[in-house]
């Protein structure tokens, strides 16, 4: 067959842009077997009450066949009233049995839906930090949200209206085959024009429904890129560009669109002639038996009858089989996760110490392109440490190292001994914390954000909390004070308000070692001045990594890094590189006039 071809794939195609992994077709069929063994139960109990229902859905053929049969052989003795009270008992059972399996069909889908959000969720949650970091926003939206919704169909009608049509389908061959032998030829007749148009169709389906779904997802990750940054985008002009890339991504997704819109309107006209064949060779087969003699007209009249009935479970198996085919795209971008090494961590051995220590470190996001080189640095406990330097120097970068976010690429970054990418990350964050400009309010009261960084934290320590980053002022003005709901609906926060929450979080956490990126950046400097002065208390006795541009902290570290080019280029107190005149001195001189 030949048509539309499949869209050519650009250098920067929407399925490079995927970040987490997309389950092999072994990783998927692993983790359906592993659902229907936890719904084996279920999945039995649905297959027998729907073999009741097509058991009792071919008694009218039956009881029609036989009266033809009787009308045949000139017997008039028909008994209707005992024939039409069968055909009215079978039509009940067959109700009662057909609403028994949407009933437990449904009730299966959502089981299995809800098993297949929280298994992807936690194993989501347990992912290396780093990894989720990388994935980006759009990439993880669009498979929690669009996957999640395209799969919502296949698991509550198309896995078990499946499971109905092949019982179904297999009953009416047995049956069609038991009343009339010579008819089942029939079925053969029109098998090999289902089987190519199914071939060409799915060897086709499965690749471009994944290119689809990538596609979407790199939609999701232009809009929601250009949105978050929206007055970046102002500021440097980027609009143009940023609305043709959009453009673009939309171009190229609706083009996977229009090919797979085109490979059903292959597949169905074949599907619906597939039921034409079969029927007329039913008919045409069975007249020129019964004239032979071959068959009887009741013989006729039931495998005609069967037939007929063939027709509608064949159509929902490929119907629903089709529509698998975007599910099995969305089950594999959702187990992809599954395929993600777990981290090999070492949970018996434990810091010994608090030193902080990158050896030789190497680092880069994309193979060949490192973004720290040979880096090495020891933080003694309880010191402060600020990493200084321009932007792009590779500053947070290397604060994402030390907090464990990261692993390098090459040497190796540990705690008391022990190297933090070997580390289990619940572990590590009980030990390092890292607090960016990129803070969260969730949905729910005050105390609930809070309570996030110590479940057992009671109002008073909560309040101490706010209290330590001067956040208590505006919180005790809100109507309900820490029952107030904010986030998304709720009370709306400033930026330095949500800056102050996830400040008050690393206080309950209390963590012995402290990355802060930028961790004021949305207070004015004023205020950011006497917030850190505030933190002083907080912070004394910590590790703290400081990384920010306001060199004033700086000054106040007992060591300073300088990262320029992805290397540390000075190391010292402030009054040290002061003295030295290299480019911190440069750095000091043009911020403080």
């Amino acid at each position: 067959m030949i048509g539309l071809a499949p869209p050519e794939h650009d250098p920067d195609a929407p399925q490079t842009l995927t970040t987490l992994p997309v389950g092999s077709p072994a990783t998927v069929r692993s983790y359906v077997a592993e659902l229907i063994r936890r719904h084996g139960r279920e999945f039995t109990v649905l297959v027998v009450v729907n073999a009741a229902a097509v058991i009792a859905s071919m008694t009218g053929p039956y009881l029609l066949g036989g009266v033809v049969e009787k009308l045949s052989a000139g017997d008039h003795h028909l008994q209707l009233g005992r024939t039409v009270a069968l055909f009215a008992l079978a039509l009940i059972l067959q109700t009662v049995f057909v609403r028994m399996v949407r009933l437990r069909g449904a009730m299966l889908g959502e089981r299995m839906l809800a098993d297949l959000r929280e298994d992807f969720l936690v194993r989501s949650v347990a992912l290396p930090p780093g990894v989720l970091e990388r994935a980006g926003t759009g990439d993880l939206l669009s498979r929690i949200t669009t996957d999640i919704d395209r799969l919502s169909s296949a698991m509550r009608e198309a896995v078990p209206q499946l499971s109905i049509g092949v019982v179904w389908v297999a009953l009416l061959l047995g049956g069609l085959t038991v009343t009339a032998p010579p008819l089942a030829l029939s079925v053969l007749i029109a098998l090999p024009l289902l089987v190519v148009g199914c071939r060409w169709y799915f060897k086709r389906a499965p690749s471009a429904y994944r290119s689809e779904a990538a596609g979407y997802a790199a939609v999701s990750a232009v809009l929601t890129e250009s949105v978050d940054a929206g007055r970046t985008i102002e500021a440097h002009r980027l609009g143009a560009r940023r609305i043709a890339l959009s453009e673009r991504r939309i171009r190229e997704w609706t083009q996977w669109e229009r090919y797979t819109l085109f490979l059903r309107s292959v597949l169905f006209p074949v599907v619906d002639l597939t039921h034409v064949v079969l029927l007329g060779a039913v008919l045409l087969l069975g007249g020129a038996m019964v004239m032979q003699g071959w068959l009887t007209a009741g013989q006729l009249t039931t495998g005609a009858l069967l037939a007929q009935m063939m027709i509608d479970p064949v159509g929902m198996i490929l119907r629903w089989y089709d529509e698998l085919q975007v599910a099995q795209v969305s089950i594999a971008r959702l187990v992809g996760v599954r395929e993600i090494e777990p981290e090999t961590a070492d949970a018996e051995r434990l810091p010994d110490g608090r030193d902080v220590h990158a050896d030789d470190v190497s680092f880069g996001y994309r193979t060949g392109v490192d973004v720290l080189r040979e880096v090495s640095l020891r933080i003694r406990p309880g010191s402060r440490l600020a990493l200084v330097g321009p932007s792009g120097a590779g500053k947070s970068t290397l604060g994402r190292l030390l907090a464990g976010i990261y692993g390098p690429r090459a040497g190796s970054v540990t705690l008391g001994g022990v190297e933090l990418s070997a580390m289990p990350a619940e572990r590590v964050r009980e030990h390092v914390a890292l607090v960016n400009q990129e803070h969260h309010v969730f949905v729910g009261t005050l105390r609930d954000n809070l309570l996030l960084a110590r479940t057992d934290a009671d109002d008073a320590e909560l309040w101490a909390a706010l209290g330590a980053v001067d956040a208590d002022g505006w919180a005790r003005a809100l109507d309900t004070g820490l029952d107030t709901e904010v986030g998304s609906g709720g009370h709306t926060l400033t930026p330095a308000q949500a800056q102050q929450i996830a400040l008050a979080r690393l206080v309950l956490a209390d963590p012995h070692t402290l990355v802060l990126d930028e961790a004021t950046s949305l207070l004015d400097p004023r205020a950011a001045r006497h917030l850190e002065r505030s933190l002083g208390k907080v912070l004394d006795g910590r590790t703290v990594v400081a990384i920010a541009h306001r060199l004033h902290t700086a000054h106040d570290a007992d060591v300073i890094a300088v990262v320029e080019n992805g290397r540390i280029s000075e190391l010292g107190t402030h009054h040290e590189l002061v003295t030295a005149n290299g480019p911190y001195a440069a750095l000091w001189r043009s911020w403080h006039g």
